[in-house]
């Protein structure tokens, strides 16, 4: 295990602490892998995206598209689960993107609204979104992604997804901007209205993993803390013997400098194994929830390991 330049803050969580496993290699609605999971914890639910199987012919459509197809579309499956991972429903976002960040907004009304990125540019290894959206779950539903529902806090940028912080309102946008990748905080409120013209933190991604060739896998806000996954399946680089490659990583969005990055070995007896999506779970003391894809392909399941602050 290796660690850099930690810093100590009540909120802030310690990612040197041991990892306990929470779900274990529980089912989606489809057979794909995990993509990025949020909490709305105050109804106790889990939201859960990923990428549409191939296969499937939704109202609407002219044919049955492949995974392929279906990847570089940016079409997504949003899952709703209980705590317990038993499947409540779901609903198909068409042309949202690739599904790397997701997050759960709770109005002051009591209503749920879930935030994806949106407007999918078509890519060799899928959609990304340029912009970002917000709207309310609804079962079954086929949600099309288009210019007009979608909002762009960093015109002209790339590679769009949300991380959703309800303890601070406040939401983060990881984007790509002239091959850069960079975050922007926006106080919750001022996003849902749209504006979008003073961020309260603007930065450089820190890197993520040792390596820079290695995936990004995922982030999540929690405070004046965004933190970060990133690592790849089991394989010929990366066996299963050696327990992963997979790093978690904290920055303090006030400097922009990173205070903390660790290997962490959480499921490494999965098989498969790769490092999917991050969130933090408020339950008494913040949990920083990571999800593991293992599984056959066509047969993929999901697990989450979380640290505890």
């Amino acid at each position: 295990m290796t660690s850099v330049s930690a810093s100590t803050s009540d909120e802030r969580i310690d990612l040197a602490v041991p990892s306990k496993r929470w779900h274990w290699k529980k089912r989606l609605g489809h057979t794909t892998v995990l993509q990025s999971f949020a909490f709305d914890d105050s109804r106790q639910r889990l939201y859960v995206l990923q990428v549409m199987q191939g296969g499937i012919r939704l109202p609407g459509e002219p044919r049955a598209y492949t995974g392929t197809e279906r990847r570089r579309r940016g079409d997504m499956c949003l899952n709703r689960l209980d705590l317990k991972g038993a499947r409540l429903g779901h609903m198909y976002l068409l042309g949202h993107g690739h599904g790397v960040g997701m997050g759960v907004e709770r109005d002051v009304a009591g209503a749920t609204w879930i935030w994806t990125e949106s407007d999918g540019r078509a890519a060799d290894s899928g959609a990304f979104g340029r912009g970002i959206t917000r709207f309310r779950f609804k079962d079954r539903q086929v949600r099309r992604g288009s210019a007009e529902a979608t909002r762009y806090p960093v015109p002209g940028s790339t590679a769009n997804q949300p991380s959703v912080d309800m303890s601070r309102k406040r939401i983060a946008v990881r984007h790509r901007v002239d091959g850069e990748v960079r975050y922007r905080v926006f106080p919750l409120a001022r996003a849902v209205a749209g504006d979008f013209s003073e961020p309260l933190h603007d930065f450089p991604q820190a890197p993520a993993h040792p390596d820079p060739d290695i995936d990004f896998q995922g982030f999540a806000l929690y405070g004046n803390y965004l933190y970060q996954l990133a690592g790849e399946p089991y394989g010929t680089g990366n066996p299963r013997s050696g327990h992963g490659n997979a790093y978690v990583s904290c920055i303090d969005v006030r400097t922009g400098e990173m205070v903390q990055r660790t290997r962490t070995k959480a499921g490494y007896s999965l098989d498969y194994r790769e490092p999917e999506g991050l969130a933090v779970r408020r339950a008494g003391k913040p949990r920083l929830c990571m999800g593991f894809a293992s599984g056959e392909a066509g047969a993929r399941r999901y697990s989450i390991y979380y640290k505890q602050g």
